[in-house]
């Protein structure tokens, strides 16, 4: 075996695959105290620990095993690597509707690159019929290629291009838009959409997956059949995110893009619509909209609104937070700050200082709320009045991520200090309440009925 091959092994287990001629692709028996094992030899990227051998079993699963003295190979086969997704031609069939998919890097519709460590994905409509052939029985689809790269590295330049992407897709009468995108930065962009579609005439689904369509625990293939069916059929023209909807992973939820957030880092039903109840529920071919308050479907042209301000920025309050962080904000231009406060929205007095600099700056203020559920009440202690006369405008019920994509695209259209003050404390896309639901943390959040067996000694 080559050094190339073997890269991202090391120590014991470089040693015991190259004294046993084993190498990637090899289909091996590993013996050890534990028990035997047995599986296809997986490549290793480089950053990986030493001293583990990696192997693909039988049921799909990965499996790292620590290699050390006891441990033996015995050479089974080889497997040679086929990484090329197999590609059939999508029906197309002119009584479903036409759905555009566009990419942007996520994995919805991926597998695994074991020598890379990144995703290989799958994304032309024949790769996808290939790794979801239940679509063609919802939709014709067509995908385009936006662009490539890490939910991570979302900018908001891209939400215009997007933006702009589904206004096309609009005048060339497609039913719906799905957005294949990365689970990490999927809220900032729904709510940036939220704002740069003001006049949305179809359904704009924001979909991703937790885990990648090469492992059996993958939500992608439920996560994209239910996000076709939205985009397809829901009577709804809104930006909504659509993933997997409770712990039994049955159905998915589609919640509103200025209401959502990404709860659990690796589960699959992670995201929750907060303050609110989602806004429908997908099962099978059953879309239940739970909540009549969306602005439906219709034939008027839908256009992009893409005018932003970036210098916003967003700033935690914690025990400890240095004032000379608004330092920063205040030498470098920005134009906007939103205020992450605790409780029901406070800052350190110590703070207090710079704030109200930057407000003298000409940098637009606004609290938020860490707690995410609830409400600013700038007005119940003496801290929230003493902010208010600084300059901070009260974000009501606004989410701290939704409140500066909301500030950026305000100032990209005010100047005006009184006219920007209004615009941030006016209802635009559904991201202030007027009310929250008394059981909203339980109904359709994840945590099915019956709370006492969740609460039962393990």
């Amino acid at each position: 075996m080559s050094g190339n091959e073997l890269e991202g092994y090391s120590g014991a287990a470089k040693e015991l695959l190259q004294k046993t001629g084993a190498g990637v692709w090899s289909i091996v028996k590993v013996k050890t105290l534990k028990g035997d094992f047995e599986g296809i030899v997986l490549p290793r990227n480089k950053f990986a620990a030493p001293g583990f051998l990696e192997i693909k079993m039988k049921n799909g699963y990965n499996m790292g095993i620590e290699v050390n003295e006891n441990t033996t190979i015995e050479i089974i086969g080889k497997q040679e690597a086929k990484y090329q997704i197999p590609e059939k031609k999508f029906p197309k069939d002119p009584k479903k509707p036409n759905v555009m998919l566009l990419g942007t890097g996520g994995t919805v519709a991926s597998r695994l690159d074991y020598t890379t460590g990144g995703v290989i994905p799958a994304f032309t409509p024949g790769e996808l019929f290939s790794s979801v052939p239940e679509l063609a029985n919802v939709c014709n689809l067509d995908t385009e290629i936006v662009f490539k790269i890490f939910s991570e590295d979302m900018q908001p330049q891209y939400w215009g291009q997007l933006a702009s992407k589904v206004a096309e897709a609009s005048k060339k009468k497609y039913k719906g838009v799905i957005i294949g995108h990365g689970t990490d930065t999927m809220s900032f962009t729904a709510a940036a959409l939220s704002f740069m579609l003001p006049n949305l005439s179809i359904p704009v689904v924001l979909v991703g997956s937790q885990r990648s369509s090469d492992r059996p625990s993958s939500d992608a293939a439920p996560n994209l059949i239910h996000a076709a069916q939205l985009a397809a059929r829901a009577p709804f023209a809104e930006v909504v995110v659509s993933m997997l909807g409770s712990p039994s992973h049955t159905y998915g939820l589609a919640h509103r893009g200025t209401r959502v957030r990404k709860m659990h880092s690796s589960v699959r039903h992670t995201f929750r619509t907060i303050g609110d109840l989602p806004l429908a529920k997908v099962d099978g071919d059953e879309i239940t909209i739970i909540k009549k308050d969306y602005r439906p479907r219709s034939n008027k042209p839908t256009t992009a609104d893409t005018k932003l301000e970036e210098k916003v920025g967003l700033v935690y309050a914690y025990p400890g937070v240095n004032p000379a962080i608004f330092d920063f904000y205040i030498n470098n231009g920005y134009k906007g700050l939103v205020l992450a406060g605790t409780g029901l929205g406070h800052f350190p007095h110590r703070c207090f200082p710079k704030i109200k600099e930057a407000n003298d700056a000409g940098i637009t203020l606004v609290m938020s709320l860490q707690t995410l559920w609830g409400f600013t009440g700038m007005d119940v202690y003496e801290t929230g009045r003493e902010e208010q006369a600084i300059g901070i405008i009260p974000g009501g019920s606004m989410l701290p991520e939704v409140a500066t994509v909301k500030l950026m695209w305000v100032l990209g259209h005010e100047k005006d200090p009184e006219k920007i003050r209004t615009l941030l404390q006016t209802n635009i896309a559904g991201e202030m309440l007027a009310g929250e639901p008394p059981n909203g943390f339980l109904v359709l959040q994840g945590v099915e009925p019956g709370i006492d067996g969740v609460l039962k000694p393990r």
